[in-house]
């Protein structure tokens, strides 16, 4: 489970993406035009040390691009070419964050719902010690075998690959909606795309 503060958070996280996101070699939108959320979706730390949230966003008019991050009370150390920027958060105070495909607890997490399905965490708030729930506003799924991404569907600067010791993983920067699907992955839906398609996928080691 995630719990969330109501807190402020400068800069913002889509102020961050806004000088980040055109960098990346995997971006395909334009440049000067406004971040915008479309969904997210978040996974849990078992340690609970680690934020893990999945950004889903749009520049303008361009194509949707999914952007893991993770928040962390402490530089990463290694994770230097990673570094999206640092936030000031008004309850948790400095927090850097992270491209998630760099951060190892991001990709542990994210094999773990691949291959086991373990979902997304239910985000909550504390007011007064009573726990508000928050609806997710996606829905993520892992799906088996018969009905996921082939390794090779990629497209080159269309997505990123990475491996963890259970698993090699990918994850699709800009979903579409016509991958082939072969292996085990997740798949996710949000307000505009009704229909779930491909997020990520996984190639278990034998």
């Amino acid at each position: 489970m995630a719990l969330l503060h109501r807190a402020e958070i400068r800069p913002t996280k889509l102020e961050l993406l806004e000088g980040w996101l055109p960098a990346q070699p995997w971006y395909g939108g334009g440049t000067g035009a406004q971040v915008r959320r479309v969904g997210a979706y978040r996974f849990d730390d078992p340690a609970g040390e680690v934020g893990i949230e999945t950004l889903l966003v749009r520049v303008g008019d361009g194509p949707v691009h999914q952007v893991p991050l993770t928040y962390r009370g402490a530089p990463l150390p290694g994770a230097e070419d990673r570094l999206v920027g640092t936030t000031r958060h008004s309850v948790l105070g400095d927090r850097w964050v992270y491209d998630g495909c760099g951060d190892p607890v991001y990709a542990a997490a994210l094999a773990d719902a691949v291959l086991r399905g373990t979902g997304q965490a239910q985000e909550f708030f504390e007011v007064d010690g009573v726990r508000e729930v928050r609806p997710p506003n996606m829905t993520i799924a892992a799906t088996p075998a018969s009905a996921a991404v082939a390794p090779g569907a990629v497209a080159a600067g269309a997505g990123e690959r990475f491996a963890t010791d259970a698993a090699d993983l990918a994850i699709l920067r800009r979903p579409v909606e016509d991958a082939p699907l072969t292996g085990p992955a997740l798949t996710g839906a949000w307000p505009g795309q009704p229909t779930p398609i491909p997020l990520a996928y996984a190639w278990p080691r034998r």
